[in-house]
């Protein structure tokens, strides 16, 4: 016994010296801002392993399943499969140049549902959806309906002869609904075409072969007892410095100096956090930075975005009055900068959120406010429905889109099943995260836009450059039914397609 204690204490004394010099030199180089390059080389490291994977998987399969054949049955649907997908894919084709041609984009839709190659949907939908919550607007035919000239009135009002075919359209959205809805699905973990040696994700493969059984075992024993000690270790580093940091600069009065000091330690801070996560954040056009005094909206996708935009800019944030660890961090950051944090009796107050948020951007001295619109985490993939309240300011609106790589990863938050500690456990204990952020031209809301099309222009221009899928859909399905005003409007269409005149 004595000897296993000497031998763990020799070997503990070793490996403490490099593991100290590895910590001081992550704490420093995150602080400043600067990088050496090592989680560069890190990730195309794990991007070789993946693909090695991915390849010795193939050679296993094939190998399980040597005289794999086809029968003919198979063969003839597989190639009716191939030809309707040719159909589609020359539908497509058409379909967009006919959108062009209209002067419209693309992969615009008529009920403002946008189609993107990255989205991973089991059915593939036509133009012609009709279950979303918006009405029909004013003059526009009904979906899958086409105008009889004959039936007009003579005050101009289109009157439809109905069909019993009319019907088949409400069928096939609510079949499609039930199949796959557009909602269910952006509340799950985003599925990955290779396997990333983690046990959590949609695949399982670490026994298929030995080789990637022991790739698979040296990868959990690198995250779990070496990366994830270490990333903790760093977190807490990185949280003392801001509660002393902002405690410090909170003792300046109000001036150039003490906003200057407070941007230094809220960007130093959170960029020691990000390395607790392995983080690698490419930033782009920083030209559309946000200015100070302005509204900075951004997509959402897990707690770590905040952490993600705040190692490049200094944000005022709005939200939840916290108690216990959060509490302190919120109390903390309160000290050296303006923040808005609301009571539980006042987050249900509109108007008092409103005039907080009109307050806080009156003054060209304030950081931007960081606010993300949807009001819940999304899966990475899509946009959902902008809440109207951060669009009334009458403010400046800078547009922010950040997108996750899941590869190495899954930063979206599930909070129906994870708690916010097994979240960062799960985060921690993942290769990286990795994520790309563009900054996008500050956007005002023209003469005569409402706020309801001002904030789904905004939503549009994120999904675009994030490559997202952008959706009508309100977030907070996630939580609660839908609204009755929506059913009521399918019934209101339903039953204007019933009327004979």
């Amino acid at each position: 016994m004595a000897v296993i204690t000497t031998a763990l204490a020799v070997l503990g004394s070793l490996l403490f010296t490099p593991f100290l010099m590895i910590l001081l030199c992550i704490i420093f180089l995150a602080s400043i801002g600067k990088s050496i390059g090592v989680r560069r080389l890190y990730i195309k490291l794990l991007l070789i392993i993946f693909e090695y994977g991915r390849a010795n998987i193939e050679t296993e399969q094939k190998k399980i399943r040597p005289n794999e054949s086809v029968d003919e049955e198979e063969e003839e649907a597989l190639i009716k499969s191939t030809s309707n997908v040719q159909e589609l894919q020359q539908d497509a084709v058409e379909n967009n140049s006919a959108a062009l041609a209209n002067g419209l984009h693309p992969n615009e839709k008529t009920n403002g549902i946008r189609s993107h190659p990255s989205s991973n949907n089991l059915i593939n939908r036509d133009n012609n959806l009709i279950l979303v919550p918006e009405p029909p607007k004013n003059g526009e035919i009904p979906v899958g309906e086409v105008a009889n000239d004959d039936a007009k009135s003579n005050s101009g009002d289109e009157k439809y002869d109905f069909q019993l075919s009319n019907c088949f359209d409400f069928i096939r959205a609510g079949m499609e609904a039930i199949i796959e809805d557009q909602v269910t699905s952006r509340f799950e973990a985003e599925e990955l075409k290779n396997w990333n040696l983690m046990t959590r994700t949609n695949r399982h493969y670490e026994f298929i072969s030995w080789k990637l059984t022991v790739i698979w075992v040296c990868g959990f024993c690198i995250r779990y007892f070496f990366l994830f000690p270490l990333r903790v270790l760093i977190c807490f580093i990185g949280i003392v410095w801001l509660i002393l940091t902002t405690g410090l600069v909170g003792l300046i009065p109000e001036c150039g100096l003490k906003r200057w000091l407070n941007e230094i330690s809220f960007k130093s801070s959170f960029r020691i956090m990000s390395r607790s996560l392995s983080g690698r954040i490419v930033i782009y056009n920083r030209q559309y930075r946000p200015a100070r005094g302005s509204v900075c909206v951004a997509n959402h996708t897990s707690p770590v975005d905040v952490l993600i935009l705040s190692t490049d800019n200094n944000y005022s944030l709005i939200g939840q009055r916290h108690g216990g660890f959060l509490g302190v961090l919120q109390r903390a950051l309160a000290r050296a900068s303006p923040h808005i944090w609301f009571e539980r009796s006042e987050v249900k107050d509109r108007h008092a959120v409103a005039a907080r948020l009109k307050d806080h951007v009156s003054k060209p001295t304030n950081p931007p406010i960081l606010i993300f619109p949807e009001g819940t985490c999304i899966n990475n993939t899509s946009v959902m429905q902008f809440k109207k309240g951060s669009f009334e300011v009458g403010s400046v609106i800078y547009p922010v889109a950040i997108k996750y790589d899941p590869r190495f990863g899954d930063a979206f938050w599930n909070s129906n099943k994870y708690s916010m500690m097994q979240y960062l456990y799960m985060m921690m204990t993942s290769w990286a995260i990795v994520c790309e952020v563009w900054y996008l031209p500050p956007m005002t809301q023209k003469e005569g836009e409402t706020a309801i099309d001002f904030a789904n222009r905004v939503k549009s221009v994120i999904a675009t450059q994030g490559g997202l899928v952008d959706l009508v859909w309100d977030g907070q399905l996630k939580r609660s039914k839908p609204k009755k005003e929506w059913r009521e409007r399918q019934q209101e269409e339903f039953s204007r397609r019933l009327k004979v005149e």
